[in-house]
């Protein structure tokens, strides 16, 4: 019921190593200029207590990034406000493109991933976030991303 991806969109293999690139589970500098955090996407699933997510990667400014890296093991870190951020991973079961839709990202407590909510927009991704799905349209998904090779099974 969770599909994630490794790296941002504009992650290379190449930054790998070097001193102003970072790529870790949770969080990702490239170049020292952009910054971003992996949270999840949560869609409910209809007719149930399911929920699916998306493992995704979110920009955010230097200073929000500051802040969420110096409270990433504080307790109550949960009660900081949403930071806004741009989605960073383009999920290719989504027409348009799922890149650079407004998001904001809310902190949870420690050991969990933050919760990304997006602008309640047209977008079908965000559609699905505010109706949820069906469980058809969780296999829909699992076969189009499993054939794609594009996300990670967590």
């Amino acid at each position: 019921m969770n599909y994630t991806a490794a790296a941002p969109a504009v992650w290379d293999p190449s930054f790998a190593g070097a001193d102003d690139c970072l790529l870790t589970s949770d969080q990702c500098v490239v170049r020292g200029q952009h910054h971003f955090v992996k949270g999840l996407i949560e869609i409910p699933v209809i007719g149930g207590d399911d929920v699916f997510s998306w493992g995704v990667w979110v920009s955010l400014s230097r200073e929000n990034f500051a802040r969420a890296a110096d409270r990433w093991d504080t307790p109550g870190r949960e009660n900081e406000e949403p930071y806004f951020g741009w989605l960073t991973t383009d999920l290719p079961v989504y027409s348009p493109t799922t890149l650079n839709l407004k998001t904001r990202v809310h902190t949870r407590p420690v050991g969990e991933r933050p919760y990304v909510e997006l602008e309640p927009t047209d977008h079908p991704l965000a559609v699905e976030q505010r109706t949820g799905i069906t469980q058809d349209r969780v296999r829909e998904i699992a076969v189009a991303v499993l054939h794609s090779g594009s996300g990670e099974e967590r």
